[in-house]
């Protein structure tokens, strides 16, 4: 469930929720720079804060990706760690990234899970927190 916005080293994070006490909070941002409409192209970074709040470490082994644009399509993406790591995050402590991805239109939305491993080894999915990728410009609509 989508919490209010949350700050940690002054980033906001407007989207954030915690899954077996580990939480997940993304800030997106458009690349109007990068992005050639024109050629139906818009990308988007978003910057990811996993923040382990139990008392014994985790590990990041996978990922799984669902990238909906606004006419419905959807990509999805999966593999193993997040740019290229499988980081241990230890009690208390956090681990964060950045990444991006394009969409063929101006809107849409990503919503996914990372794939974690208790210290004795144990498999369990967290949630990452759907989240908008929507132009500056554009109203947001909250149903």
């Amino acid at each position: 469930m989508n919490n209010k916005s949350y700050v940690k080293n002054n980033i906001v994070y407007p989207y954030t929720e915690v899954t077996q006490n580990i939480r997940v909070s993304v800030n997106t941002n458009y690349l109007s720079d990068q992005s050639e409409p024109d050629k139906n192209l818009w990308l988007w970074s978003y910057h990811i804060l996993i923040e382990n709040l139990n008392k014994s470490s985790v590990k990041l082994i996978d990922r799984h990706w669902k990238i909906t644009d606004c006419t419905g399509y959807i990509q999805e993406v999966k593999g193993e760690g997040v740019i290229g790591k499988q980081p241990n995050i230890d009690p208390n402590n956090y681990f964060e990234y950045s990444s991006g991805t394009p969409l063929r239109t101006s809107s849409g939305f990503m919503t996914g899970s990372y794939g974690m491993k208790w210290h004795n080894n144990e498999y369990f999915k967290i949630n990452i927190p759907t989240f908008s990728l929507d132009l500056p410009s554009s109203n947001k609509i909250i149903n």
